[in-house]
């Protein structure tokens, strides 16, 4: 008999037992039928497509980062049509103006007064190209609406409408005509996705894929799955997945462990902290389970961190990547049993 196994006459004690308290069933079926959309355009990236669906569950932002031509912008569409919501896309470049992503106020002659004309902000789901192409001015625009899903335009607040998604694109090697992104923004992406080549068995797949689609586009392929307010109840789901203290103290030491490794000139905020739970939670949600464990906290921790912290000049110059020393951090912290 397995030693995990109770004898037929005796009753298994209560507290052995693990049924979830929460019905994560169709959480879990939707996210699979949206992943059975997009796979029918999109190819390999599975690492993408779970970090973006664990975002959205925890009412998160995401930075994808990759050379052209690796699906970041496409993936993105796609995801956003999957979903019944408002879609907006917003192409940066250097001379955009904060006013053509939040709106402006506009004269009626009619009433004599000031109307405000919204932006392409005003979204469920915003995809921003090339966020970098954009001066300082018009990237901390996004500053307010990112982290207090408002804006403030003429003393008037406008609240936006859940669920309310930033995804945002960059090229990694362009640099000519780029603008860095502040610590202060990139602290508000949940994610940073670094989306690599495919392998020569995806780059056949993707040319079987294209020759099949003829004269059809590759979002009709693409069938609308669930509804925004549907994504909205699932996050109130995934807030009241169960985390224990303990694993709370794991996930403050690992940031904790950020601020004084000598290796990193910068460390992550409590914000990293909080992001690294929210994520934590969802992944437990889409594995069908109302608990976090440890793996799903050292799944969440890179994609949280890596573009929160800064490797110290030296360490770069050695070819130390941030993602290097934070599988370093999180193989230094003990694990709790």
């Amino acid at each position: 008999m397995n030693d995990m196994e109770a004898p037929n006459n005796e009753q298994v004690p209560n507290d052995l037992k693990f049924e979830s308290r929460l019905n994560l069933s169709e959480l879990q079926d939707s996210v699979l039928k949206i992943k059975s959309q997009l796979k029918k355009v999109i190819v390999g990236q599975k690492n993408m497509m779970d970090l973006l669906l664990v975002a959205i569950l925890s009412d998160g932002h995401v930075l994808i980062e990759g050379v052209p031509g690796v699906a970041k912008t496409i993936t993105a569409k796609l995801l956003a049509k999957t979903i019944d919501v408002d879609f907006s896309r917003i192409q940066f470049t250097p001379d955009l103006m904060p006013s053509d992503i939040l709106g402006t106020s506009v004269f009626n002659v009619k009433s004599s007064e000031f109307e405000f004309k919204k932006g392409p902000i005003f979204s469920n789901m915003v995809l921003i190209d090339e966020i970098n192409r954009a001066p300082a001015k018009t990237q901390a625009a996004l500053f307010e609406v990112m982290e207090e899903q408002q804006i403030t335009i003429d003393g008037k607040t406008f609240k936006m409408t859940a669920p309310f998604v930033v995804l945002a694109t960059q090229n990694p090697i362009e640099q000519e005509g780029t603008y860095r992104l502040p610590e202060a923004q990139l602290d508000r992406f949940l994610f940073k996705i670094n989306v690599d080549y495919p392998n020569a068995e995806e780059e056949l797949q993707i040319l079987l894929k294209e020759q099949a689609l003829e004269n059809t586009s590759k979002t009709s392929k693409i069938e609308t799955v669930i509804t925004g307010d549907k994504i909205v109840a699932f996050r109130n789901l995934v807030n009241q997945i169960k985390i224990e203290e303990n694993l709370l103290t794991y996930i403050a030491n690992i940031v904790v462990n950020t601020r004084s490794n000598s290796f990193l000139y910068l460390g992550a905020s409590p914000r990293a902290s909080i992001a690294i739970l929210s994520a934590s939670k969802a992944f437990a949600a889409i594995d069908g389970r109302d608990f976090v464990t440890p793996e799903d906290i050292k799944n969440a921790t890179i994609p949280v961190l890596e573009h929160r912290v800064i490797v110290t000049p030296e360490r770069e110059m050695e070819g130390l990547s941030s993602k290097q020393i934070i599988e370093q951090i999180i193989e230094s912290v003990e694990i709790p049993r």
